[in-house]
């Protein structure tokens, strides 16, 4: 079989071809709002997935779900694709459309305990010592075999855990009363902003995420995350989560001809701002390590700023849009990304950045020996899907014809740690409620009985070791006689 062809990216004074056997070295999309960061992402998406590569991206505007349309409608479009020479072609890609709400794809779900501790805490928000007792109830549930699947669960654990407080203080430490409240509020929180849908089953398969369609094309799936990226801790921690899954789970492959995935993750930022330094750690080594399970991951960004120096020198393949240089910082970020780039004798790249006009970028991919070209300035070519969003209509005919229709819609609810936990309390309230009058009195006869019985057994035993006396045969008689009935015959 052939390898797959390079995809054509931008065009200047050369095709500016992004291989596919680097494209898990990931890479980075930025540019200042309106440059033509989305259109840049369609178009590696599109690229992708005619090579068979699977796409997951976040839609946080909602204007990418036209690539499941053809498009070749636009008259700018076909305008940019005379200028470079480029057909037009109007192309649709498969997409399935997923949303933690359920209302505008199938719902995303995960689990308690597959979230874990250390995500889970940053979406709540949550100290250092609030993240310690939620620590505690994982451990504490994984000991007791308790299920953490929704946020019932949890509240279930946290006050199981306020209940034996006495008890684990000296194993694990001082469960806070206050910590424990904070963490009810926060899940309170969560719930009144309707997000704690995304905590249940059945949680997503990332087998899912991975399919072709039956010409081989690589399925795109778009999370819907208008509403969900206001509540930016849990977009870039959901997104942060599905990333960290893939590393957990995929073998290791190496650097295939082409990605298993590629992984895009629009607004960027919100994945670092105010993380913790252990979970930036975590992120550090997600993304320097993932690549050799087949996932390319792609940030989209304004600034190459918004990504920590550890990050940005992991990706490769580069696309720079115009930035504005009004402010210090501004200019700072004309000034990082210009050195970030291998120079070009015939490329000003710092004025260029402050230059270039929508649509145009600054380009550099990694070449066939896996260093970065020169930096190059050219023209992103034109996308063929549909620029413009579906219609509600056009939609839920996407969805209605879903490889996925019918696996995540319906929720289940199976037997987890609240239900685990409640059946011991009410055992618990059996044992310690008061008994009916009636049986007390029976068990009260029934004691008296059975002390009798005990008083006659030993008088019985001690007659019979007097029976070899006549005396002691005649007590016997007596003593038997009166017991069953029966008297003494005359």
């Amino acid at each position: 079989m052939a390898p797959p062809a390079p995809l054509l990216v931008a065009k200047g004074t050369n095709e500016l071809l992004l291989l596919p056997g680097l494209a898990n070295r990931h890479g980075l999309v930025a540019g200042a709002t309106g440059t033509g960061k989305t259109v840049t992402l369609r178009v590696l998406a599109e690229g992708f997935s005619r090579i068979g590569v699977p796409v997951f991206l976040a839609d946080v505007k909602g204007d990418l779900s036209g690539l499941a349309r053809p498009g070749g409608d636009s008259p700018k479009l076909a305008e940019r694709a005379r200028e470079l020479g480029v057909p037009l072609a109007a192309e649709a890609s498969p997409v399935v459309f997923l949303d933690v709400f359920g209302e505008a794809g199938h719902p995303l779900r995960t689990t308690i305990s597959e979230m874990g501790p250390l995500l889970l805490a940053r979406v709540l928000g949550l100290n250092e010592t609030q993240a310690g007792v939620l620590q505690m109830a994982f451990r504490v549930a994984d000991e007791g075999g308790l299920l953490l699947l929704d946020v019932k669960d949890l509240r279930a654990m946290l006050e199981h855990l306020t209940e034996r407080a006495a008890e684990l203080r000296a194993r694990y430490g001082n469960v806070s009363s206050a910590s424990v409240g904070a963490i009810q509020r926060a899940l309170l929180a969560l719930e009144s902003q309707g997000a704690d849908r995304l905590f249940g089953e059945p949680a997503l398969a990332l087998e899912d995420l991975l399919r072709t369609d039956l010409s081989g094309r690589g399925q795109v799936t778009i999370l819907h995350a208008e509403r969900l990226v206001r509540s930016p801790q849990l977009y870039a921690t959901l997104l942060l989560w599905l990333l960290s899954e893939l590393f957990e789970q995929l073998p290791e492959v190496g650097d295939p001809e082409k990605p298993r995935l590629v992984f895009f993750f629009d607004e960027a930022h919100l994945l670092f701002d105010d993380a913790p330094e252990e979970l930036r750690a975590k992120i550090e080594q997600v993304v320097r390590l993932v690549r050799s399970k087949g996932v390319g991951v792609y940030f989209v960004t304004q600034s190459p700023l918004d990504v920590p120096d550890a990050v940005l020198g992991q990706l490769g393949n580069r696309v720079q849009h115009a930035l504005r240089a009004f402010t210090p910082r501004d200019q700072k970020a004309v000034r990082a990304a210009a050195e970030t780039f291998r120079a070009n004798p015939g490329v000003d790249v710092e004025a260029a950045i402050t230059e270039l006009g929508v649509g145009e970028a600054l380009v550099s991919f990694l070449d066939a020996r896996g260093t970065p070209a020169p930096v190059e300035r050219a023209l992103v070519v034109p996308p063929r899907s549909r620029l413009t969003p579906l219609t509600p209509e056009e939609r839920a005919q996407v969805l209605a014809a879903s490889p996925l229709r019918g696996r995540y819609d319906a929720p289940a609810d199976r037997e987890s740690a609240y239900e685990r936990l409640q059946q011991r309390a009410t055992e618990r309230e059996a044992e310690r409620a008061p008994e009916p009058r009636g049986a007390q009195r029976g068990r009260q006869e029934a004691g008296a009985l059975g002390q009798a019985g005990d008083m006659l057994g030993k008088m019985a035993t001690s007659a019979m070791r007097a029976a070899g006396t006549q005396i002691g045969r005649e007590i016997m008689r007596g003593i038997l006689g009166s017991m069953f009935g029966g008297g003494r015959t005359r």
